[in-house]
């Protein structure tokens, strides 16, 4: 009966110690969750619309939960098709704390683009409820600059949505919201086209503000002065 006992305790051994070389050999195949762990706990920091010529600027900050395969598809946004975001944002929100921060144009014209976007960031991690535990976080952001006014450990990451698995989650969810808020807008002013260029200054776009005006609290100023006076310059020659 011993030898069966030893048996069965060397095959469920065996059993153990498959299943976590199988995990162990998912979480090598992701670089992205290699560099985050690098950090030990961390919060992905990443925002969107931070170019275009209407609506806010959306930020977001996430924490992973638990570290799972269906993680593995999550990259930089703007690689991935729209389609593909909307599914990985389910998942991201299933996966990860999550917290989004926004700054309306009024803040953007106000503050400019780039105090906005640090605004939108800190309120972002503020309303982050993993922050209450007593773990210290390490804040990686995408972009080369530091959160402006934010207390606390920090690292920007040059192209980090696509080097850090946490700020790619945060690239998604901030892109994914605005997207949604830019739809919702286009529901408001359809003669727009919202849903299409999500405010960026494309042709259609700068041809609808130049047709039919900009809107208020929609279009921001500072943006829109550059884009019309290039387009006079244009006209002139």
């Amino acid at each position: 009966s011993n030898e069966l006992f030893l048996s069965h305790f060397i095959t469920f051994v065996n059993i153990i110690n498959f299943f976590i070389a199988t995990i162990m050999e998912e979480v090598m195949d992701n670089p992205l969750y290699l560099y985050d762990l690098e950090y030990k706990n961390v919060i992905g920091v990443d925002e969107a619309g931070r170019g275009p010529l209407a609506g806010p600027v959306v930020a977001a900050a996430v924490i992973l939960k638990e570290y799972s395969e269906e993680l593995d598809e999550i990259n930089d946004s703007k690689k991935l098709t729209e389609k593909k975001r909307e599914k990985l944002y389910d998942i991201i929100m299933k996966n990860f704390d999550v917290a989004v921060g926004i700054s309306t144009v009024e803040e953007i014209d106000k503050l400019n683009i780039l105090n906005a976007d640090f605004l939108a960031m800190r309120r972002a991690l503020k309303d982050l409820k993993s922050l209450k535990n007593e773990k210290e976080y390490t804040v990686l952001v995408d972009g080369n600059l530091k959160i402006k006014e934010y207390i606390g450990k920090q690292l920007p990451i040059v192209k980090g949505d696509a080097k850090s698995l946490s700020i790619a989650a945060a690239s998604i969810i901030a892109k994914v919201t605005r997207d949604r808020l830019m739809k919702d807008l286009a529901n408001i002013y359809p003669d727009y086209s919202f849903e299409k260029h999500k405010g960026y200054g494309t042709k259609t776009h700068i041809e609808a503000i130049k047709d039919k005006g900009a809107i208020e609290g929609v279009h921001r100023k500072v943006f829109l002065r550059k884009i019309l006076e290039t387009e006079e310059e244009k006209t002139k020659w």
